[in-house]
């Protein structure tokens, strides 16, 4: 299996309803590295899985929504927990929407799973990973 992978990152203000959470249920801020691998079992014509440079614009493009947003007033989070996992999720989706319309190059036909992980400090991940639909 093949894999490409790149990277940016987005500083958000949150909070998360529910006694499991504790402090983190009062608005707080967080920076997230944000990951995004790419898989194929082949590679694409041009030797390659993703058009990488396509691929960095993609993921900047899906985080930028986002960035520097109390994701608590976003209308896609109306009611919805913004965990790690649920931003991982989130990304993922985004990812696979560039995917179908072709934004990460001819090469990406052959992606079969995309997985995105977050970050949210040195000791602190979350991950979600997906195949890829026909």
């Amino acid at each position: 299996m093949y894999s490409v992978e790149v990277r940016d990152h987005m500083m958000i203000a949150h909070s998360i309803a529910g006694e499991l959470f504790g402090p983190a249920q009062r608005l707080h801020g967080a920076t997230y590295v944000v990951d995004v691998a790419f898989m194929a079992e082949r590679l694409g014509p041009n030797d390659v899985v993703v058009d990488i440079g396509a691929a960095i614009e993609a993921l900047k493009a899906a985080l930028a929504p986002l960035a520097y947003r109390n994701l608590d007033e976003l209308a896609q989070f109306k009611g919805k927990r913004t965990t790690t996992e649920a931003l991982a999720r989130y990304v993922f989706d985004r990812m696979v929407e560039a995917l179908k319309k072709g934004a990460l190059g001819a090469d990406a036909k052959a992606v079969s799973g995309i997985k995105v992980t977050l970050h949210e400090s040195h000791v602190a991940r979350a991950s979600f990973e997906g195949a890829i639909g026909a």
